[in-house]
């Protein structure tokens, strides 16, 4: 019989217990087994106060309890979540209003740049800017999309995926010719617009577009680039239709600048019949694109499938004129340390 079973430990008879004999019995205090005082304590694992997951050593064991305690938080809230459920239907019309979530964007700094659709000189500016003629259907978009020297399989993909978005593209490839000869070129043909897709190690990783003749000039920093092959559930090739163009979340002046430098890529009356639709979503001043078809499910649902390719664009610069490194003005240039000091503040 051990010290604990005899009860020796907690009535302090017989010889000196064992190491760890008081924690076991709880070190006195409340009845222990065997003495008939009453039903022994149920066993309880304690953990130190300040321990944490990150200290267990061995690796699976740590992912282990990493997942369990994932999950028990997911059933914690699973469970609020139900319980206040429960708790507006039971109050009825004099349940309070749901509380709104504090999220970046609705957290985001107010900008004074902030577009008003009133906006008088906002108005002037729209009708006497570089993008007049085309919002006056007074020209035809004309795109010519070219590449980096050498460009790899990838890159060359990609842009013939991108020709079939945009509504009487050209690919062209450079051959070792600099930017500021191949742009006279494109103002004697008639192009609107050039789009430059620049590469990295094989991947795309820039797009430089700029509008003719007289600029301005954009250099994003593409990423997230998936063609049509990578993407899941993927649907067949698109058609030839003009597509609906939809730019969301574009607010500020230079963003304002920004949704119609895009809207100018693409035609006027989109044909609806093709049922295709190529969308710019700004969300904290990343430019998400994405390329979908609409699936008319039945008369009340609708669903849609994308097409791609897919990308993402994050604004470097935005210069007047034409594309010139050495002497251009540039309007806004994307200065990470004075800029990202908030994560609140956006400029598009």
């Amino acid at each position: 019989m051990s010290w604990v079973e005899r009860g020796d430990c907690a009535k302090g008879e017989g010889p000196a217990p064992p190491r760890g004999c008081r924690a076991m019995a709880g070190e006195g205090s409340g009845p222990v087994p065997g003495d008939g005082a009453g039903p022994p304590a149920p066993e309880r694992v304690l953990f130190p106060p300040t321990f944490s997951v990150s200290e267990i050593k061995n690796k699976q064991r740590r992912h282990f309890m990493f997942l369990r305690w994932k999950q028990q938080q997911r059933k914690e809230k699973l469970a609020l979540k139900k319980k206040r459920r429960k708790e507006r239907e039971a109050l009825g019309d004099k349940a309070p209003p749901k509380a709104v979530p504090k999220t970046i964007e609705n957290q985001r700094v107010y900008d004074e740049t902030t577009v008003d659709p009133n906006d008088e000189e906002v108005a002037f500016d729209e009708a006497t800017d570089e993008f007049a003629p085309y919002f006056n259907r007074q020209t035809v978009p004309k795109i010519l999309i070219t590449t980096s020297d050498r460009p790899r399989g990838r890159t060359v993909r990609f842009c013939e995926q991108l020709a079939t978005v945009i509504p009487n593209s050209h690919v062209y490839y450079r051959r070792g010719l600099a930017l500021k000869r191949i742009i006279p070129q494109c103002i004697a043909r008639d192009f609107t617009d050039l789009i430059v897709i620049n590469e990295d190690r094989k991947i795309p990783n820039g797009l430089v577009l700029s509008h003719l003749p007289d600029g301005p000039t954009a250099h994003f920093r593409m990423s997230s680039v998936r063609l049509r092959k990578e993407i899941k559930r993927k649907g067949k090739e698109p058609t030839e239709h003009v597509p609906e163009v939809i730019l969301n979340n574009f607010t500020t002046r230079l963003g304002h600048s920004i949704g119609r430098m895009f809207a100018a890529l693409f035609p006027h009356n989109p044909q609806f019949i093709g049922r295709q639709v190529a969308t710019f979503h700004n969300q904290r001043d990343y430019i998400f694109f994405r390329f979908h078809r609409y699936i008319f499910k039945s008369e009340k649902k609708v669903g849609i499938q994308e097409l791609g390719p897919r990308f993402t664009l994050k604004l470097r610069s935005l210069q007047k004129g034409t594309f010139d490194s050495k002497f251009g003005e540039y309007e806004w240039i994307h200065k990470r340390r004075e800029m990202d000091r908030s994560r609140r503040k956006f400029h598009l």
